[in-house]
């Protein structure tokens, strides 16, 4: 009996061995994957990058400004955005832009005004982008919806964010997005900075493409 266990046992090791070989299993392959697909995202962004339109933007100044859809309405109190405007400023700053400060949009520009501007007021647009000598503004909207998962019962948040590059007049230059849903809760503002921190070098990559494509 115990040498029939054993035998037993060797042969469950044996053909455990054998399957896991040949379906190639690693406890590492996860981890190679995700690598080789940031590294693939990475070398996309930089061929994009490597436009010779490059030169035209160098030093512009551009301003960063996001708004919240709820319900219906627009929340567009940049003071809730820290963590997304920092991460969009840092890579329009490695292309070569120069960026506007949540500081200075607070102190020259009107939350009245940022408030028309979210509401497609062209002139609210020129105003503010001619007081902070803004060739251009990048418009992050984020949208997001709630809802009860019954399979898992818990709430999931679904969000999205679209990215609006104009010129100071409020011409469209270019246009980009990105999203994300999580059972995390109803944290929409973390989850904008995460969505951001994964997607940004894509999203800026996207727009500069645009604006070389059409507006450059």
């Amino acid at each position: 009996m115990r040498h029939a266990l054993i035998v037993l046992l060797a042969t469950a090791t044996l053909f455990g061995a054998t399957l896991v070989q040949a379906q190639g299993f690693k406890f590492s392959n996860e981890d190679t994957s995700d690598q080789q697909n940031e590294a693939q995202t990475q070398a996309r962004v930089q061929a994009i990058l490597a436009s010779p339109c490059r030169s035209k933007i160098k030093n512009q100044r551009v301003m960063v400004l996001f708004g919240e859809s709820r319900n219906g309405r627009i929340q567009a109190a940049q003071s809730n955005y820290g963590g997304p405007f920092d991460a969009l400023n840092a890579r329009l700053q490695r292309i070569g832009l120069k960026t506007v400060t949540q500081g200075q949009i607070k102190a020259q520009v009107a939350q009245a005004e940022i408030d028309a501007y979210f509401k497609n007021d062209p002139d609210a647009a020129l105003s503010a982008s001619k007081r902070l000598s803004a060739q251009y503004i990048l418009r992050g909207l984020i949208s997001t919806e709630t809802a009860y998962n019954n399979i898992v019962r818990v709430n999931q948040v679904s969000i999205r964010m679209n990215f609006t590059l104009t010129d100071g007049s409020g011409r469209t230059l270019a246009q980009a997005s990105a999203e994300n849903a999580s059972y995390a809760g109803m944290d929409t503002s973390g989850m904008a900075l995460t969505l951001i921190n994964e997607k940004a070098d894509e999203v800026v990559a996207q727009l500069y493409s645009d604006y070389c494509r059409i507006g450059g």
